[in-house]
């Protein structure tokens, strides 16, 4: 008997990320450097005073015991806060918020708390996994939205729900997305919640990368439509703010109903998060705000080197405007091969780990995700190896038999 014998393990596929980090591993072990641009993962600590509050918060004897699935008060009371100063919107942080352990446990949570086995979920492609996997995971059945440039939304949205039987349930947003970098205002979010609400379709928001944005507006939050409140629920995540990845806290914010249905599962299947790190992350809320106003100029000067440096090696790209990603087009004559014989090509040849697109859905198999998670003296040393790589490659596009000892370790 094999995992493949279980019924929600037999409807993921293989990990695609899971070559590429293989063959990462190997190059390492070997004791070569690797460039890592492929996990959106910050690469700096979060801000000082956060980090003396945990210390001082974990010292008290008493704050060791299980803490409360919700969120404790106070974390909740500074999120409703946050909306309140950020976008105008305002809050009640015991019936409209919960603490999550990061929005990927929010989103897979709520999805087990809404879908009943069959139903149908309205997910953009390509879009960050657990916008999928989540509902796949809680037995629902996928349409995807093709999202590609030039794409009217409300056009696909309308034809999906037009030929789904069933009705869909729920649509799943992400703006600023991951991967595509793409914002939106909120005269795109007012025709989508009017449609949403004519044919009883929740919406779910991830709003993680809220505070990365450079050349546009500061992305907006759904709920700051009032109509959103009667079908909407959003998620937000310290992770990318506050370089608190690790932290896992997280909120759902929104519909008291879905709010209600989503702290009834976390009731039953856990505690919450330690409440130290709940009571530090009050305070970087709360606290000084210079942080992340640093935060989005050191991404800025990544951005600008990465995109910089591309462009000079042949590669042309375009600047996102907000999140801490690139997503690039797979230069000619690569494209052929599709995004993950890219990404290994761009490993073995250049020392270059990203993302290949095809792991975030079929639409998105002619890009590769970069993610701005080095300095920008180790970005540029990137764009140079993948200038002479591409220099060298042009008029040899197909990738070159991968040495034994690698292909070892990814099958």
């Amino acid at each position: 008997m094999t995992d493949q014998d279980f019924h929600r393990i037999k409807r993921l596929p293989p990990y695609v990320f899971a070559e590429v980090n293989a063959m990462k591993a190997v190059a390492r072990a070997r004791g070569e450097d690797i460039i890592d641009l492929g996990m959106g993962n910050p690469d700096g600590p979060p801000p000082k005073h956060v980090i003396e509050k945990l210390t001082e918060a974990a010292q008290n004897p008493r704050s060791h015991g299980y803490s409360t699935s919700r969120g404790i008060p106070g974390l909740r009371r500074a999120q409703a806060a946050y909306y309140q100063r950020r976008f105008g919107v305002e809050l009640d942080p015991e019936s409209e918020l919960v603490v999550t352990i990061g929005s990927k446990e929010g989103l897979a949570n709520l999805a087990q708390a809404i879908t009943s086995p069959g139903d149908i979920i309205l997910v953009p492609n390509p879009s960050y996994p657990i916008h999928m996997f989540g509902f796949i995971i809680a037995g629902a059945a996928i349409r995807s939205l093709p999202i590609t440039p030039g794409t009217d939304f409300m056009d696909v949205l309308e034809r999906a729900v037009r030929h789904s039987v069933p009705k869909p349930t729920a649509l799943v947003l992400n703006y600023p997305s991951n991967p595509t970098a793409e914002v939106v205002d909120l005269d795109f979010y007012r025709p989508i919640v009017k449609f949403c609400r004519e044919h009883g379709i929740w919406i779910l928001s991830d709003l993680a990368y809220a505070e990365i944005y450079f050349d546009t507006a500061p992305p907006p939050s759904i709920l700051a439509i009032p109509e959103a409140r009667d079908i909407a629920v959003e998620f937000t995540s310290l992770s990318k703010t506050y370089s608190m990845a690790g932290w896992r806290i997280g909120f759902a914010a929104g519909n008291k109903r879905l709010i209600a249905a989503l702290a009834r599962v976390k009731s039953y299947v856990d505690y919450g998060a330690f409440t130290p790190l709940q009571v530090a992350a009050t305070a970087a809320i709360n606290g000084p705000q210079d942080f992340v106003d640093e935060m989005r100029a050191r991404y800025r000067l990544r951005r600008d080197t990465l995109v910089e440096g591309l462009r000079a090696a042949g590669w042309p790209v375009e600047k996102p405007e907000a999140s801490m990603f690139v997503w690039a087009p797979i230069p000619e004559p690569f494209a052929r091969g599709g995004s993950l014989a890219f990404s290994k090509l761009l490993l073995e040849e250049a020392g270059v780990a990203v993302a290949p697109g095809i792991g975030f859905g079929e639409y998105g198999d002619g890009h590769v995700r970069i993610a701005l998670v080095e300095n920008h003296q180790r970005i540029r040393q990137a764009c140079k190896a993948i200038k002479t790589f591409l220099s060298r490659r042009r008029n040899d596009p197909q990738p070159a038999s991968l040495r034994v000892d690698t292909l070892k370790a990814v099958s």
